[in-house]
């Protein structure tokens, strides 16, 4: 029992903050629809109830993929935090369709709803704490990102760092964001329905909101079905290859990888040194580049293949083809 409580104190912490305000603002929305039967606000409690479930199943899976390895899966379990980010966007589709399909029956049969004050009362409470949510998540994507901070004056440049930081973190920053959009556009149209008679407004508002979090949908499930299966990270296998090429002891390097699975990079390289070299002098060169990797933000483990030079010129990237050309020209 103690493992798993340690377990869920690593887990996301921005998605259980998240599941726990939502869980209060769907209990404040659900009370304020069955007293004024309002369209636009039905559509705000399916969106907060959604946001609520798959926050939470996000940081249980957040904290079990930080599971150690074991015998019988000795690849960790890094790739469960996919696999429940993949199941929770499907909650958020199932209630995406219901409140498209609310708001165009609304449309279709507009009638009007009492209660403004609750409404307009419980919406603004919303987007405050989906607010303050939603700011929190930004501030964790600059901790995964790895750039510092700046206060609200920042938030615009979150966006600027998004592709780098974690699926939880990106799945709470993104719902919480056209969360705390639709809570605007559910209160414009209680506004709209109320003085100016077009009762139909919570039901397009309805639809508006239940698109957004499709685009939600789409955009995570892609994210997270490439992370499930294995995908290539561009950018640290070129930081990895320029490390290399920096290296004065690599002559040459034929193969990178580095491959994301959850949260975590794992590294393969196969490099090439002088073939004057000793085995205890290429040990070390091993040794130091292992340390110098694991460094690197993000990596947990690494395999490096040390082999003599073959006067073969194997690796294409520009720069780092360049430098490794250089070297191969220099006397020994």
């Amino acid at each position: 029992m103690s493992n798993w409580i340690q377990l869920l104190k690593n887990g996301n912490k921005p998605a259980l903050l998240a599941a726990i305000v939502n869980v209060v603002i769907a209990a404040l929305k659900a009370g304020a629809f069955f007293l004024t039967g309002n369209v636009a606000m039905f559509a705000e409690m399916m969106h907060s109830i959604g946001d609520a479930a798959n926050q939470l199943f996000v940081y249980v899976g957040s904290a079990l993929s930080k599971k150690a390895p074991t015998p019988k899966y000795p690849n960790g379990f890094g790739r469960i935090v996919n696999l429940v980010c993949l199941g929770a966007v499907l909650i958020v589709a199932i209630l995406s369709y219901e409140t498209i399909v609310g708001g165009i029956h609304h449309i279709l049969h507009p009638s009007e709803s009492g209660g403004l004050w609750i409404n307009l009362g419980v919406l603004g409470i919303g987007i405050v704490l989906e607010s303050f949510v939603l700011y929190k998540a930004s501030k964790e994507i600059f901790h995964d990102a790895g750039v510092e901070h700046m206060g609200l004056s920042s938030f615009p440049k979150s966006f600027a760092h998004l592709k780098k930081a974690k699926a939880p973190t990106k799945l709470v920053f993104m719902e919480d964001l056209v969360a705390t959009s639709g809570g605007l556009i559910a209160f414009v149209a209680v506004l709209l329905a109320h003085f100016f008679g077009w009762f139909a407004a919570e039901g397009v508002a309805s639809i508006i909101i239940g698109v957004m979090m499709f685009y939600v949908v789409g955009k995570v499930f892609l994210e997270n079905a490439r992370g499930a299966i294995g995908e290539t990270d561009e950018e640290m296998l070129t930081h990895i290859a320029h490390l290399l090429a920096d290296d004065p002891d690599i002559v040459d390097i034929q193969r990178v990888e580095v491959v994301k699975e959850g949260e975590y990079l794992h590294v393969e390289i196969i490099a090439e040194v002088a073939t004057s070299h000793t085995v205890e002098y290429v040990l070390k060169v091993k040794d130091r580049l292992l340390t110098t990797i694991l460094n690197q933000k993000g990596i947990q483990d690494v395999i490096i293949s040390l082999v003599g030079d073959d006067g073969v010129e194997s690796w294409t990237g520009t720069n780092s083809s360049n430098l490794i050309e250089n070297r191969r020209k220099l006397p020994e």
